[in-house]
């Protein structure tokens, strides 16, 4: 056999082995569709970005979200500024910048001298020098940390989580392509992008996201010029054999160059990205074929290594800015230049020591195409994503998300996850929208109708809560024995098989059993369908919710309130049964109730996961109704204990008890 034979064989194994444990395209697709989905139930302010917008779902990706300020407006020129309804206007200065940085100044007159008026938290967060109101970047985000709901902190441009699990970057907008990436237009180029691709990313604008260049006099009233929605559509572009190859750059960065402690953040997945994007400019499309890949991704590879050595990396759109500039020292620069001759040196070999990729070689020899059939894609790759479908369930967008979906994601599956998306949103409305039941008896009647409605077609969002809602709205009407019925129901939803999709935010893979049943019914079922059947969110209530119980309600009267289904089932049938006067059964529930509570105590922590708080305050207060006060004051102690952001009800029922 020839050397390129073997080299094509290789590639070959590895492009199917990479779609197992990376994703197929199928994957790929479904996985945007899921954020795409998110993205337009919420508004045309929200952009899911990063790693998980682009498709991947890789060990220790976080979720990056923009979210576009529509309380201001940049533009280039004062031609351009349309006052009404826009936001506040500032106008880009770049003259003492850095390529890729402005300033922004506020437009205090308009052309034909209106004069614009400045709320005083904007006021706030203007700097003034002699040229003017300049936009301070770094007390705009500070003014969104000090209103953060959780403890969060500041990394880079975004507001992160204690944990880093999610990045939120809000930034500014133009709605035209500014002059400084016009050039990138009309550049030569081989065939990529295409030129209906280069069309929609001029029309996309540009953002703007708080922070200043590093080290430069002015860096906190400067903002960086970002293209995320652009480069989210030029990934979107990428074939299968490409993504793949920007994936390994990407796994072989965090797994193994940042092994080094010495190199951990001097690179980062951008730079990745735009490796890619100027190799693709440059290349043949016909190249990035799967028995081609090893040699484009030890392409890819010495790319960066020539980038490396000669500290240069240029921005995409805007060249001038070099990402690379004073980005080493002569130490850290050798060493990385060293790791990547010795990477390049072992090829595909490398990722024996990534925890991602480090079984190829024991799975080389025994992958077949049934490993890359859909149902062990979708099982392993899609159901951690689709807890993030379920989490924008917005009827006021109904009108705009149905059109997008329909009209511009005319397959299948499409229109399968959105009718889930369409189920789950309807469940959401009675607990949203409170209604007053001290009217009319035919008034009542017509809101209790209107509510068992929208619960009704709630039902097919997931496996249990539509039917945990159901049950909890007729209990709060009184109707204890159809509260009993539906939770019957309910309880035989709950199987080894059921997939609690918050436990899967920070999870790749789904677990043996889970997935081998998955499998099994994708030979007879759709996804959409396999969803439904298979998997469960957590139960909230709004604090305006018309199917909170009265014993909860010192629980709600804040926020949104998370609680783990299973033992809200078991909570609500000890309420049935206090109420029924069956104290038997009460105890009997109350039993159960504990009973899971250790499970879900012993599976997760209590930082992470505070629907496990709210199932002990579950048990604190049937305690309580049973007259065990003891009891109560413990569980309230223990989990006020544990309730540092004071999420919970614990404190204040503590309180009076004593």
């Amino acid at each position: 056999m020839t050397r390129r034979s073997i080299e094509t064989c290789d590639s070959l194994n590895f492009y199917k082995y990479l779609c197992q444990r990376i994703g197929s395209e199928e994957d790929v697709r479904i996985r945007r569709l899921a954020f795409v989905i998110r993205d337009i139930g919420r508004n045309d302010t929200f952009i899911t970005s990063g790693s998980k917008g682009e498709g991947l779902n890789l060990n220790g990706s976080d979720l990056d979200l923009m979210i576009i300020d529509r309380c201001a407006q940049v533009y280039e020129s004062e031609e351009e500024v349309v006052i009404k309804g826009r936001g506040l206007p500032f106008m880009m200065y770049t003259e003492d910048t850095p390529p890729c940085f402005t300033q922004l100044y506020l437009l205090t007159y308009h052309k034909n001298q209106t004069l614009i008026t400045v709320s005083v938290s904007f006021l706030n967060m203007l700097d003034i020098n002699h040229r003017g109101y300049a936009f301070s970047s770094e007390l705009y985000k500070l003014s969104y940390l000090s209103n953060a709901y959780r403890p969060s902190k500041i990394h880079g441009p975004c507001i992160s989580d204690e944990f880093d699990q999610q990045d939120v970057a809000f930034c500014l907008k133009c709605d035209t392509l500014i002059c400084q990436a016009k050039p990138w237009v009309s550049r030569p180029r081989a065939t990529w992008p295409s030129p209906d691709l280069i069309s929609k990313i001029i029309s996309c604008g540009v953002l703007f996201v708080p922070i200043g260049y590093k080290g430069s006099i002015h860096e906190n009233i400067q903002w960086r010029i970002s293209f995320s929605v652009a480069e989210k559509f030029l990934v979107f572009s990428f074939s299968h054999t490409q993504l793949l190859c920007y994936a390994l750059l990407k796994i072989l960065l965090k797994e193994v160059i940042e092994k080094h402690e010495d190199l951990k953040g001097l690179l980062c997945s951008y730079f990745l990205k735009t490796l890619m994007f100027w190799i693709l400019e440059e290349t043949d499309p016909c190249a990035w074929r799967p028995d081609n890949l090893v040699p484009c991704f030890k392409a890819c590879l010495q790319r960066l290594l020539y980038c490396v050595r000669y500290s240069i990396l240029p921005h995409y759109f805007i060249p001038d800015y070099n990402l690379f500039l004073l980005r080493f020292n002569s130490y850290n620069q050798q060493i990385l230049i060293t790791i990547l001759k010795n990477l390049y040196g072992q090829g595909i070999n490398s990722f024996a020591f990534s925890e991602t990729l480090q079984d190829y070689q024991n799975q080389c020899n025994e992958i077949t195409e049934s490993l890359l059939s859909k149902n062990i894609g979708c099982s392993q790759n899609f159901m951690p994503t689709y807890i993030h479908i379920l989490n924008s369930g917005k009827v006021g967008r109904f009108s705009r998300l149905l059109y997008k979906c329909l009209h511009h994601l005319p397959t299948r599956i499409s229109k399968g996850l959105f009718a889930l998306q369409i189920s789950a949103a309807f469940k959401v409305v009675p607990t949203t929208t409170h209604q007053s039941y001290s009217s009319t008896n035919k008034h009542r009647y017509l809101i209790y109708k209107n509510d068992l409605s929208h619960l009704l077609i709630g039902l097919h969002s997931d496996a249990i809560t539509g039917l945990l809602m159901l049950a909890s709205f007729f209990y709060v009407a009184g109707n204890y024995l159809a509260t009993l019925t539906v939770l019957t129901y309910t309880t035989g939803k709950f199987t080894d098989d059921t997939i609690y999709l918050r436990v899967l935010i920070n999870s790749c893979y789904l677990p043996d059993n889970i997935k081998q049943h998955v499998v099994k019914l994708m030979n007879k079922e759709s996804l959409p369908t396999i969803l439904r059947l298979l998997t469960t969110r957590c139960f909230e209530i709004d604090h305006k919710s018309a199917i909170a119980p009265k014993e909860l309600q010192e629980d709600v009267s804040r926020d949104c309130t998370i609680f783990h289904p299973l033992p809200y089932v078991h909570f609500l049938r000890f309420l049935c049964c206090y109420h029924l006067h069956d104290i038997i059964s009460s105890r009997e529930s109350l039993k159960q109730l504990e009973l899971v509570n250790r499970t879900i105590l012993e599976s997760c922590s209590f930082v992470s996961y505070p629907d496990s708080l709210n199932t002990v305050i579950m048990c604190g207060i049937a305690y309580q109704l049973l007259g065990d006060i003891h009891t109560a004051r413990r569980a309230f102690q223990e989990i006020a204990a544990h309730d540092k952001n004071n999420e919970t009800s614990a404190a204040s029922r503590l309180k009076s008890l004593f």
